[in-house]
C-alpha cells in the first residue's frame, strides 16, 4: 500500500512539474517579491513627506493649499493596504496607482512653489530632503520596472497552453500591471533641481544701417 501511495505521489509530482505548476509558483513568488520592493520604495517616499512639508511650511506658511494637498494625498496613499492580495484585485490595484499618481502630482506642485522662496532653497535641511526625494524617485522607477517585467513573465506563463489549464485548475489568474497611461503620469519623478537658471544670453543686435 505504501509503495502504491509513493508511486501515485511521484506521478502527481511529475505531472504537476510537466504542466507548469512549479513555474507558476516560482513566477508568482517573483511578482510578490517585486511588488514588496515597489511598496517599500513608495513608503520611503511617504516617510519623507512630513519633514518636507514641515520644512516648507517654516518658510512658506502662506502656501496652505499646496501643503494641504500633499498632506491629503499622503493620507490617501496610507489608507490603502498594499498587500500581495492587492495583486489579484485589478480594481484595488487601480486605486493604488491613482493614489500614488495623485501624490506625485501634489509633490510636483509643492516643489514648483518652493522656487519662489530663495531662503528655503538654500536651507540645508531642505537640500538634504531634496537629495533623498530624488534618490527615492529613482528607486521607485527601478522597482516599478522590475515589477512590470515580473508580472509580464507571469501573465504570459498562465495564459500559454497547456500551462493555462493548470492555472485555471488551481485558480491562478493574470495579475494587473501598471498601465501605459499611468506610467506616463507617474513615471516622471518630480523636478527637484533647485539650481538657479542660467542667465539668458543677450540677443545679437542687427548691424546699424550705414
Amino acid at each position: 500500500m505504501k509503495r502504491l501511495l509513493t508511486l501515485l505521489l511521484l506521478l502527481a509530482a511529475v505531472s504537476l512539474s510537466g504542466c507548469g505548476y512549479n513555474t507558476i509558483q516560482t513566477q508568482d513568488e517573483q511578482t510578490k517579491a517585486a511588488w514588496s520592493e515597489v511598496v517599500n520604495q513608495y513608503q520611503r517616499r511617504a516617510d519623507l513627506i512630513p519633514n518636507l512639508v514641515a520644512t516648507v511650511k517654516g518658510f512658506a506658511q502662506q502656501e496652505k493649499d499646496v501643503l494641504l494637498g500633499v498632506t491629503n494625498a499622503r493620507a490617501k496613499v496610507g489608507s490603502i493596504q498594499a498587500t500581495p492580495d492587492l495583486l489579484n484585485n485589478p480594481e484595488a490595484f487601480a486605486k493604488f496607482q491613482q493614489a500614488q499618481g495623485e501624490l506625485t502630482s501634489a509633490l510636483s506642485r509643492l516643489l514648483v512653489v518652493t522656487e519662489n522662496y530663495p531662503q528655503l532653497k538654500s536651507d540645508q535641511n531642505f537640500r538634504d530632503l531634496q537629495a533623498q526625494l530624488e534618490s527615492t524617485e529613482n528607486r521607485i522607477a527601478v522597482a516599478r520596472q522590475r515589477y512590470i517585467k515580473a508580472v509580464q513573465e507571469y501573465n504570459v506563463t498562465v495564459r500559454q497552453f497547456p500551462v493555462n489549464l493548470t492555472a485555471m485548475m488551481f485558480g491562478y489568474k493574470a495579475k494587473p500591471n501598471f498601465t501605459v497611461e499611468n506610467e506616463a503620469s507617474i513615471a516622471k519623478p518630480p523636478a527637484v533641481d533647485f539650481s538657479n537658471p542660467a542667465p539668458a544670453q543677450p540677443q545679437s543686435q542687427p548691424p546699424a544701417p550705414k
